[in-house]
């Protein structure tokens, strides 16, 4: 019997309607108990076990892979879109041809950066808490209709994105390295920061690789408009945390909505957990049922064409 390994947590939460996929192929799957992310370590010592692995966010290391490879494993998916925690290189090398599940979650995505739009333009989570909290609160908040949103990442989901604030009468100035334009969204385009002090928000969508590593930094956000509202759906790192936080702490920054942090799970001793106008998400703007059981479907389909089953 063909043995799998699954350390995707949306995955492992619906795995049991998922069954059906793996004993209609003759095999079986592990979903080991986790937090959020499977350490090195860990995996060193449970990858060898298994022929195939869906990947969430966990090292897939050279060390790890090198692990695999000495044992059973002969083939690994990336479940999502995200790469930056698969060592390609050493995946080559070792001979895995490993993929991801591109173009899954484009709405998804861009549903919950429009919702954090919405909510840090409007105050919504601040009257939240104050209702909660036997209050009344009544902030004034921003039209969204004719502000400025400076877009990291015009690929699938941020093109998702622009057509939903393009919807609410909004101009969008995309940035992206492999920028090419869409003819029904009219969007401008500019070269990582310039323009950036135009911006009434800051949206970032895009992919985390070296280049975008703290590409919204201090320099940046010296740059931006007084007050600007920051978004973040794509990866922690594309944020530099110290300099968000000395900006919040200034006003530059009025609020920030941030759905991926730096450390995952955030850190008890985060500075950003001082900040009341920094609203708080847990890496999940992709999960929806629809959503997890197209993307699980399709990392299976990729997983056995990899290993011929």
């Amino acid at each position: 019997m063909t043995k799998i390994l699954c350390t995707c947590p949306p995955m492992i939460r619906a795995i049991d309607s998922l069954q059906d996929e793996f004993s209609q192929r003759d095999a079986e799957v592990f979903c080991p108990t986790f937090r959020q992310v499977m350490t090195e370590d860990e995996l060193v010592g449970l990858v060898s076990e298994y022929d195939g692995w869906i990947i969430g966010d966990d090292p897939a290391s050279a060390r790890v892979l090198e692990a695999g490879r000495a044992g059973r494993l002969r083939a690994a998916v990336r479940w999502g879109i995200g790469t930056d925690n698969v060592d390609f290189e050493a995946a080559r090398a070792l001979g895995f041809d490993i993929t991801n599940t591109p173009g899954m979650f484009n709405e998804e995505v861009s549903d919950v950066a429009l919702g954090y739009v919405i909510g840090v333009a409007r105050d919504l989570f601040l009257i939240d808490r104050g209702v909660r909290a036997g209050a009344w609160p009544k902030p004034p908040g921003l039209s969204l209709y004719g502000k400025t949103v400076a877009l990291a990442g015009f690929g699938n989901i941020g093109r998702s994105t622009a057509r939903k604030l393009l919807a609410f009468g909004m101009k969008v100035i995309a940035y992206d390295p492999f920028y090419n334009p869409v003819a029904d969204l009219p969007v401008e385009n500019a070269a990582w920061p310039e323009r950036i002090e135009e911006a009434d928000f800051i949206v970032l969508t895009c992919a985390l690789t070296e280049s975008s590593r703290h590409m919204l930094d201090a320099s940046v956000l010296e740059k931006a408009k007084p007050g600007v509202l920051v978004v973040n759906v794509g990866r922690g790192p594309l944020i530099d945390e110290r300099a968000l936080g000395a900006a919040l702490e200034s006003g530059k920054v009025a609020a920030a909505a941030l759905d991926v942090f730096e450390e995952e799970p955030l850190p008890e001793a985060s500075p950003l957990r001082g900040f009341e106008r920094c609203i708080f998400g847990s890496h999940n703007s992709s999960n929806t049922i629809e959503g997890v059981r197209r993307t699980s479907q399709r990392a299976i389909e990729l997983l056995f064409e990899r290993l011929g089953v």
